[in-house]
């Protein structure tokens, strides 16, 4: 069973899913350096209790995590068959030596926010603030469609 830390409305936490030490590390020091509040998972069950009881803003997940290649990620299975409503408060980035970073068709067919290739981890810091940055300007835009068309019926009643 995980310990938690305590989560205050005005931290900003993130979890990560890694299995090679030197990309967790990597990762944690740039999330703390962006003022991020960082927890890890040791193992799947680890992540899904983690996930389920704090609204991460960042999820980061290693391809491989507790898994010998992608297709036996059970925790990256668990993000895509989640309903988007259980996980639109995370920008999700997958990290994997078979992406190319910021292939939107691999990002997408994957069901995350973007995609970072692990020979990129050294900038690791600046490619986590532009994915959530994009991601965004895209919540903005779907947040304003989404308060119009909740208005109009507002309207009609």
């Amino acid at each position: 069973m995980p310990s938690f830390d305590f989560v205050s409305t005005t931290d900003k936490p993130a979890l990560l899913a890694f299995s090679t030490p030197e990309w967790l590390e990597t990762a944690r020091t740039a999330l703390s350096e962006l003022g991020y509040k960082v927890h890890t998972a040791a193992t799947h069950g680890d992540f899904l209790i983690r996930f389920s009881q704090i609204r991460y803003q960042v999820v980061m997940l290693e391809e491989r995590f507790a898994a010998n290649d992608i297709t036996e990620n059970l925790t990256l299975k668990a993000i895509q068959n989640m309903p988007a409503s259980q996980r639109r408060h995370a920008t999700v980035i997958l990290v994997g030596d078979s992406f190319q970073t910021f292939t939107p068709m691999q990002a997408f067919q994957q069901s995350v926010h973007s995609v970072i290739n692990s020979s990129e981890m050294f900038l690791i810091k600046q490619l986590i603030e532009k994915t959530i940055a994009d991601n965004e300007v895209f919540l903005n835009s779907f947040r304003e469609a989404q308060s119009t068309v909740y208005a109009k019926g507002k309207e009609e009643e």
